[in-house]
């Protein structure tokens, strides 16, 4: 959420009570076109200009606009922005553009004013970027992903402009920082966690290193929710991001599709399938900016909306009274875009979930497919469209793009199933992100059926031509096991097989269920020879026919259970209907091949890849951690490292240094000073910079563990109350423990542990016995402008999922590209983090991901016997120390050898004890502040492979067949 405005002082700011034009902008403007004002560069010399055309991002036609004959080549080249001319643009959007009254000029409309300024610099490039896409027609990808988690954008375009300083001077000259400028931007609500991190991670470097991309996305009104700690614990209320608008993005009128839902599907006399009626709607487009570093490419975010036209306002029901009536296609029609993952507990909201899934691959695939044909000209070929077009499916909620381009190239372009598989296998492919069984969705059958029958008969062809794959692999010879495999690998489960698969096992049983003769005896004279008999006849009593029957204990085969639901499995269609799978760590991408899709990696070997996570260092170094970067630039003697992070490994040779050392711990200092005011702002909780800085910040999940992390802070709390105050220093290292994340609002148990949390604080950080020995701080409403700051003040940062359960994480390798020292098990990138900065700077805990099935195995079958420490805890909770609330549920979910919700799924009370003895080691560590200063550098030296550059290169070259496309 953006800061509380400040206002400036009349006296500092030369334009605080300026109304006149003359005297905001300055007397001497040259200006032709109020259009052109910042390509002009707010002009203080007379210069010649000339008529040149300049294109849209997309379709628009060529407007005709007056520059001056350098306009273009200057508004490319960050040289020629002084900072009047920046101070000049800045003033002419406060006056010319505006969203606030004209009487002062104060920090929020010093925000938009700025923005829209740094906007004119990035639309230039912008639209050569795409210009020069249109005229190469090289091939693109194409990112479609329901969360983009940007973050603030100001900051981050002049950085990656390397404009920093000219705005800073500019800003100053008109009365204001830089800083307290940037904290007027609201975090972009478009995401909620590592997906959408990722997803804007991948636009920075895709951007960054000039390869020709675009992102797609849904632009949420409210975003996920804003979250506030009250006594009761999360509350959700709407985001606020758009109230005062985004100067960030552009409407594009003219860029819309229809998208429908609902109807049916009708046969034509033409012999195609036409799908009518039903419920239509308009996804229009907003174009968000993403400007690379250090280069002239800047790519695009478009953002679907949704609408209908006016002329279905129901304005006969309004005049009559029925209000409700009158609006209600409009309202239905815009709330796909009111929230991101709205609650689908009822009918309503899943179909809300379904209907933004399909708007997002629709309207996307539709403009894509748009851009393609106009690139092509009169001469389109399909067949050349997966070498002009990359579809990257991040995670299952784009899976609706295999049945929707399959729909549109067949019952629009009139391709052949054929022609049109073949196009769509190519060009599709697919991020899995997750092991659990709950998150690789499943739709109803029913309710895609009635929302989108079109697409459900186009499922129920992909289903049967993979039956047809997997009958041909596996044969007829063992029944029982290709009805294991059939089941366990339809898109379609639990509904009744096609009745040609269905005779195809009755003929193979009755194959196998034919007579054979059984010859009981012959008499000794008799003999056969060459398999003849050679003498005598056998008698009909030495014969006898034998059926072969089967056991009536066999399963009975392609039945399906009448008390299951009818689903549709995402993950398997995106298997399918895509060239490549991958998973996105080590240790996730052979879980993905061994178990989560072992069936079709034996298939299909060829489709599995893994591709290591990765975040940019622009934003998660350079621009949020600048004392640590000239830091780094300063010891390796370059800032090179930013666009090649294999240049930190350089550090390593410094890690003994006594002045780097020193140095390496001022900049962690004063982080931990803003983090103080930040703890203050946020919570009213004082605490000491000088205590260590132990953070998990990520969303709330039973198995991402908040609920261990929280339980070892108890423990500590308890055996400090149980010691003298001496025992305690001696002891113990002060620690402030902080949490940040939010919990899905109806996923009940997360909820409770937000709960558990802050009463914890609450009596921790009360309590003058433990005074700044130990504080605990939940920071509300976490988003990544919070992580920006929390990220570079941290020491330890704690990444403690059960093993096996992490897909890969992406902030584990945020906390260690800033110098923060892990404490975690081997899951996710967590693994290859400890690789790389070596197993002696990571704090290890915890069971292995291979011994995690057995280990609920000894659970179920009651063997399990918990530790006299974790038993010891859960009571002392129970006591009420901690105030009223009745924490049995959350208890008990720790309990138990078997039901839903207990038997400690995500072993918390397994590795507790390993976790609390590990913690002791860190305090260990933590004493020795040269052991520790030189165990978080080479955490930083070690990052280099988690940079999402690396990531976005291996994706380029190993899925979607790209390469870079330099602007000349």
């Amino acid at each position: 959420m953006a800061s509380t405005p400040v206002p400036s002082t009349t006296s500092t700011s030369p334009i605080a009570n300026l109304t006149s034009i003359t005297r905001l902008t300055g007397s001497r403007l040259n200006l032709t076109a109020s259009s052109n004002l910042f390509l002009n560069k707010i002009g203080r010399s007379r210069r010649s200009y000339k008529r040149i055309s300049i294109k849209s991002v997309i379709r628009d036609p060529e407007v005709k606009v007056s520059v001056p004959d350098d306009g273009v080549k200057n508004a490319l080249d960050s040289s020629t922005h002084d900072s009047s001319t920046i101070a000049s643009s800045i003033k002419y959007h406060a006056e010319f553009t505006p969203s606030f009254s004209p009487e002062r000029f104060e920090l929020p409309k010093a925000y938009f004013a700025t923005a829209k300024s740094v906007r004119d610099a990035l639309i230039i490039n912008w639209n050569a970027t795409y210009d020069y896409y249109d005229k190469t027609n090289m091939k693109q990808a194409y990112y479609l992903s329901m969360e983009f988690l940007q973050g603030r954008a100001l900051l981050n375009a002049i950085g990656n402009l390397e404009l920093t300083g000219q705005y800073a001077e500019a800003l100053m000259e008109l009365g204001h920082n830089l800083e307290n400028v940037a904290r007027q931007e609201s975090d972009a609500a478009l995401g909620n966690g590592g997906l959408g991190r990722l997803a804007s991670c991948f636009l920075d470097s895709l951007a960054t290193l000039n390869y020709p991309a675009w992102g797609y996305g849904l632009r949420y009104r409210y975003g996920l929710f804003q979250q506030n700690i009250t006594k009761d614990g999360q509350e959700e209320v709407a985001e606020s991001w758009l109230e005062m608008g985004n100067p960030w993005e552009i409407v594009r009128h003219d860029v819309s599709y229809p998208v429908k839902f609902y109807g049916k599907v009708v046969l034509g006399s033409d012999g195609k399938k036409h799908w009518i009626g039903g419920e239509n709607i308009k996804a229009v487009a907003y174009d968000v900016p993403i400007p690379g570093y250090k280069t002239k490419t800047t790519i695009n975010l478009r953002l679907w909306s949704t609408k209908i036209p006016s002329k279905d306002f129901d304005l006969q029901a309004f005049n009559a009274g029925q209000h409700s009536k009158a609006s209600e296609a409009h309202v239905n029609a815009e709330k796909i875009c009111y929230i991101l993952y709205p609650g689908d507990d009822s009918l309503e909201g899943k179909t809300l979930r379904l209907k933004q899934q399909y708007t997002l691959c629709s309207a996307s695939l539709q403009d894509i497919i748009a851009r393609f044909e106009r690139r092509s000209g009169n001469l389109v070929s399909w067949e050349e469209f997966p070498s002009k077009v990359a579809v990257q499916m991040n995670d299952t909620h784009p899976t609706l793009c295999i049945p929707e381009l399959m729909r549109i190239l067949i019952d629009v372009k009139g391709l052949s199933w054929k022609e049109a598989w073949n196009i769509t296998q190519r060009t599709v492919a697919y991020t899995n992100h997750t092991v659990l069984p709950e998150a690789l969705e499943k739709w109803s059958l029913d309710l895609m059926h009635k929302l989108l029958p079109r697409h459900v008969e186009i499922i129920e062809m992909i289903d049967e031509e993979l039956m047809d794959n997997i009958i041909s692999e596996y044969g007829t010879e063992d029944l029982v096991l290709l009805d294991q495999k059939l089941r366990e690998m339809k898109i379609l489960d639990n509904i009744e097989f096609p009745e040609r698969v269905v005779q195809l096992f009755k003929d193979a049983s009755t194959a196998k269920s034919k007579p054979k003769l059984l010859i009981k005896s012959l008499d000794p004279s008799e003999g056969v020879v060459d398999g003849e008999i050679i003498s005598g006849e056998i008698e009909s009593d030495k014969v006898e026919q034998e059926e072969e029957k089967l056991d009536p204990g066999e399963p009975t085969f392609l039945q399906s259970d009448p008390n299951l639901p009818k689903v549709v499995r995402m993950a398997n269609l995106c298997v399918v209907g895509g060239h490549a799978v991958n998973g996105v760590a080590e240790i996730h991408s052979e879980i993905v091949k061994e178990d989560v899709f072992n069936n079709f990696y034996k298939l299909w070997p060829q489709k599995f890849q893994n591709k290591t996570n990765g975040v940019t260092p622009r934003r998660w170094i350079r621009f949020c951690n600048p004392d640590l970067s000239k830091i780094i630039t300063k010891w390796i003697g370059t800032e090179d490292w930013v666009l090649n992070t294999d240049k930190l490994a350089e550090l390593k040779k410094f890690a003994d240094n006594k002045d780097l050392q020193e140095e390496w711990r001022a900049a962690k200092t004063r982080n931990k000073m803003k983090v103080v005011s930040l703890i203050k702002e946020k919570t009213g909780y004082i605490v000491s910079p000088d205590a260590m800085f132990d953070v998990q910040i990520k969303r709330i999940h039973e198995y991402k563990r908040q609920l261990l992390n929280i339980l070892g802070i108890v423990y500590r709390y308890k055996k400090m109350k149980e010691m003298t105050a001496e025992e305690r220093a001696i002891s113990y290292v002060p620690r402030v423990c902080i949490f940040g994340g939010k919990a899905f609002a109806t996923y009940v148990q997360a909820k409770r542990i937000v709960k558990f949390i802050t009463d914890v604080g609450a009596t921790i950080n009360h309590d003058p016995e433990i005074g700044d020995l130990l504080k605990v701080v939940f920071v509300p409403d976490y988003n990544v402008s919070i992580a920006e700051m929390l990220i570079p003040a941290s020491e330890l940062s704690q990444h403690i999922s059960t093993a096996g359960m992490e897909a890969s994480g992406t902030s584990n390798m945020k906390f260690a590209m800033n110098g923060c020292v892990l404490i975690g098990t081997l899951d996710g990138a967590n693994v290859e983090i400890r690789e790389e900065v070596g197993e002696e700077n990571f704090f290890l805990f915890g069971a292995c991901a291979h011994e995690i099935t057995g280990l609920r195995k000894e659970r179920a079958e009651g063997k399990f016997v918990p530790d006299r420490r974790f038993e010891e805890i859960k009571q002392y909770v129970r006591s009420g120390v901690f105030g009223t609330y009745n924490y049995d549920e959350l208890m008990g979910s720790l309990e138990g050898n078997e039901g839903f919700g207990r038997a400690d799924y995500f072993l918390v009370g397994k590795d507790f004890p390993s976790y609390i003895e590990c913690q002791e080691e860190v305090d260990k560590a933590y004493r020795n502040q040269k052991l520790w200063t030189r165990m978080s550098i080479l955490n930083t030296a070690g990052s280099s492979k988690f940079s999402s550059d690396r990531t976005i290169h291996e994706y380029a070259k190993d899925i979607w067949n790209i390469e870079p496309l330099v602007l000349p």
